[in-house]
């Protein structure tokens, strides 16, 4: 690590420097603390008895070594500060044991990962189709009501991930946090893999059989805040090193601490510690969480933009582009700020993909309403067409919209329990022929009647029920179908992809637009009202039905809560661009 840059925020390898390291026969243990009044390392290796680290220089960094430590091993930090005498964990550990302790774990990072051809094929997938399956990894399956170790839960996740045609699958936090219903939004271990499903070289082990099996990883990066337990990072030095100072700020609605990104040794450590997970882990891309609070002063637009933020995600995004060109950096951003996903070069943030909250909002408003209402609500479909383009999206059914007291997708919907089942396959036969790439939540394929609980597993007994085991296949097969039809998604983010057709039916209750991919098109036609609809098919070719949410649909009669994609042969006509 350079430590001039260090002292300007510049650089993205702070974890090699810092934290535990195996080093001359033991370990050196390194953590910066520039308002500590002195440290000491305690912990399996000299029988939890302080032993002084020594600061280099006057330089805020101290420095200890062990020659009787040994990875595997707990330690902590025991910082002197204004505050008095603070344990601590190690900012950068690359490992903790499993709460409620707090200690840090020595570990080894080395693993020999075999996905060398994924790699250097690794795509950030603009053009091709991009299908995540988004889980929590403690809740998706359980044996006995215990969490799989990452590395048991590897070949039943893969065969499931394939079988549904998941190009990528996309984890909560995996860094560790004291409190299960944070859910890993609320971290104390930036750089440790949570223990809770075991240790590193597991967590690698799993991601390269996922690379072998071809199959992406995502995981969510949280970059705002931190846990305030008193081990974590709150107060590290005795006084506020990584978040603000002022509670009017330094506190977020969650009740955890906000990083102030203004300050050098912030920037490095989160700029390093996202490029560490690209880098250590082979993950495919980051989502970016609560990106909103970066952009604004408490993510409240009122407020202000928070330009020394704003100034860090930048910087970030450029420098990880730079040393990953193939990742994925995915922001969750509510605000409508542009430029999210234009390059830094050009004036914007310098993400990948924004997720489309505007678009799943305004969807399922439109299909909680009742169908009469709809008649007026037309533009709840119709005006996410029109910023389609401004970024680069994913249309998220997520985590977030099946949460306690949020209810579940179907049970969002309206109607008796029939006219949910149909409506939900509308509801995804529009997502996936919708401009965009494809995000949705564990057990949102089962048409779950239970809100998610971080506590319990999937509701994976549904597929006993013939109604829940329908919708899965129907999910699968549409996943199927997206991923084998070009028009879908190569021209995502180009107008050129994407024609609304006029006068399909004097319903205002129903659509037709067409998707192409310049050699090939489709038709769509989505009937969102509670009554039979005659569609005018356009004049655009010969058409082939290829997909239909209901068997007794026709291209000329959509039967209620119905949708159809057809196939266009242009030999007798073409689709106007």
């Amino acid at each position: 690590m350079d430590l001039q840059k260090f002292y300007a925020g510049e650089v993205f390898d702070a974890y090699e420097y810092f934290g535990a390291h195996c080093e001359n026969g033991g370990v050196v243990f390194r953590t910066f603390a520039p308002n500590a009044h002195g440290i000491t390392i305690m912990g399996e290796f000299n029988d939890w008895q302080e032993q002084p680290m020594e600061q280099l220089h006057q330089s805020g960094i101290w420095v200890g070594f062990s020659p009787d430590a040994k990875p595997g091993q707990m330690y902590k930090l025991v910082v002197y500060g204004r505050n008095g005498r603070q344990e601590h964990c190690d900012p950068y550990g690359f490992g903790m044991e499993l709460r409620p302790g707090a200690c840090s774990i020595i570990r080894e990072l080395g693993y020999a990962f075999t996905d060398e051809s994924w790699m250097t094929q690794r795509t950030r997938c603009y053009d091709k189709p991009l299908n995540i399956y988004e889980m929590h990894l403690g809740s998706w399956k359980q044996k006995d009501g215990n969490w799989y170790r990452y590395d048991e839960i590897a070949d039943e996740l893969i065969a499931y991930l394939k079988e549904h045609h998941y190009t990528h699958v996309e984890f909560m936090p995996l860094s560790e946090h004291p409190f299960d219903g944070s859910w890993g939004y609320q971290n104390t271990g930036f750089f440790a893999p949570t223990s809770r499903y075991g240790t590193a070289q597991q967590l690698m082990a799993l991601i390269d059989k996922l690379h072998n099996a071809g199959i992406g990883a995502i995981m969510d990066f949280v970059p705002v805040h931190f846990a305030v337990d008193a081990y974590g990072l709150k107060q590290f030095d005795g006084t506020a090193l990584y978040e603000y100072p002022h509670t009017d700020v330094g506190e977020s609605e969650w009740g955890s601490c906000n990083f102030m990104h203004s300050h050098p040794a912030v920037a490095c450590f989160l700029q390093s510690a996202a490029n560490y997970w690209l880098k250590e882990y082979h993950f495919d891309g980051l989502r970016f969480d609560a990106v909103s609070r970066l952009i604004y002063w408490q993510g409240d637009e009122r407020r202000g933009v928070n330009s020394s933020a704003m100034a860090f995600v930048k910087k970030m995004d450029q420098g990880l582009h730079a040393l990953h060109p193939t990742a994925m950096l995915i922001a969750e951003d509510s605000t409508a700020y542009p430029g999210v996903t234009k390059a830094v070069e050009e004036g914007g943030l310098g993400f990948d993909y924004k997720w489309d909250l505007g678009w799943m909002h305004d969807t399922l408003q439109y299909l909680q309403s009742h169908p009469h209402d709809r008649r007026q609500m037309r533009d709840k479909i119709t005006f996410s067409i029109h910023y389609a383009y401004n970024e680069r999206y994913i249309l998220p059914f997520s985590h977030d919209e099946v949460v306690h007291g949020k209810g579940t997708i179907l049970n969002k919907l309206q109607g008796s329990h029939d006219d949910k089942f149909r409506q939900a396959r509308l509801l995804y036969l529009y997502m996936m022929t919708h401009p965009g790439k494809q995000l949705n939540f564990m057990g949102n394929e089962l048409a779950m009647l239970r809100e998610w609980d971080e506590r319990r597993e999937v509701d994976w007994h549904l597929t006993e029920n013939a109604t829940h085991a329908d919708f899965q296949r129907y999910i699968t097969e549409l996943d199927r179908l997206y991923c084998q039809t070009p028009a879908l998604w190569s021209l995502d983010h180009s107008y050129e992809g994407f024609k609304w057709v006029e006068h399909i039916s004097d319903d205002p209750r129903v659509f037709g637009y067409t998707r192409t991919d310049g050699r090939s098109s489709v038709l769509v036609l989505l009937n969102f009202s509670d009554a039979p609809s005659k569609v005018s098919l356009p004049r655009i070719g010969d058409l082939k039905p290829i997909f239909a949410t209901d068997p007794a649909s026709s291209p000329e009669t959509l039967p209620p809560y119905s949708g159809m994609v057809l196939t266009i042969n242009e030999k007798n006509g073409s689709v106007a661009k």
